[in-house]
């Protein structure tokens, strides 16, 4: 089956991922075109009987079972089928690849834009409070990577690490008097605790928290306290 795959095109991949979802309705127009994109996006829609998808250019040498692949999940999804697991582990295996991770690293750095509000906030100095964490919990032996609040208050995401941009932003939710101080530690704790424990890989897994990391993060004092005053503060 692969080595015929090597042979269809893009278009005749996904038409044949389209009958295979869809086997009872008449086969549409179908475009695919390859997107600058600044991440491993790819994108499909079905409108006025034309399905067009757009792939990230990261994959435009990618092995043909790879996007047919991508053509199942994408359609998959579009459609709200289930698709056989093999897809996702097909395609997570040629993600996690170490080139095509160094290849992504490189688009997000040239193509990502970050905009960085400081770290200097209403009521909190994340500089500050780096340079404090650092020696008390990694020996001064962090480097310090770029900090900046977010440009909204988010409660969903209340901190994020961005390796591609080495840049560590925290939630402008928690830049306020009323939020407890150990709360703030905690959130560029378990931030800084990236830099200290990269992601870790393993054939089609993704290990963002290894064990070595929640061993850490247990280390941090008042943990429960920090954790109880998050909660209130989502609500």
């Amino acid at each position: 089956v692969e080595s015929a795959l090597r042979f269809e095109s893009p278009v005749e991949l996904f038409a044949r991922g389209f009958r295979a979802l869809r086997p009872r309705t008449p086969l549409p127009e179908i475009s695919v075109q390859f997107r600058s994109y600044a991440d491993a996006n790819s994108q499909v829609r079905l409108e006025n009987g034309r399905l067009q998808v757009r792939v990230t250019d990261l994959l435009q040498g990618a092995p043909a079972p790879v996007l047919e692949a991508l053509a199942f999940l994408l359609l998959g999804k579009l459609f709200r089928r289930p698709v056989p697991r093999i897809y996702s582990h097909r395609y997570r295996l040629y993600l996690n690849r170490r080139d095509v991770r160094r290849s992504l690293h490189l688009v997000r750095q040239i193509r990502g834009r970050k905009i960085l509000a400081g770290p200097k906030g209403r009521t909190c100095d994340l500089d500050e409070i780096f340079e404090e964490l650092n020696i008390r919990h990694f020996d001064g032996l962090l480097a310090r990577p770029a900090l900046s609040w977010s440009a909204r208050p988010s409660r969903c995401t209340l901190g994020h690490y961005d390796p591609s941009h080495n840049a560590i932003i925290i939630s402008r939710l928690l830049d306020s008097p009323d939020v407890p101080g150990v709360a703030v530690e905690y959130v560029l704790f378990h931030e800084m605790l990236h830099l200290r424990f990269p992601v870790e890989y393993r054939g089609a897994r993704r290990r963002v928290h290894t064990p070595e990391f929640h061993k850490a993060e247990q280390a941090f004092p008042r943990l429960p306290e920090a954790k109880l005053a998050l909660r209130r503060l989502r609500g």
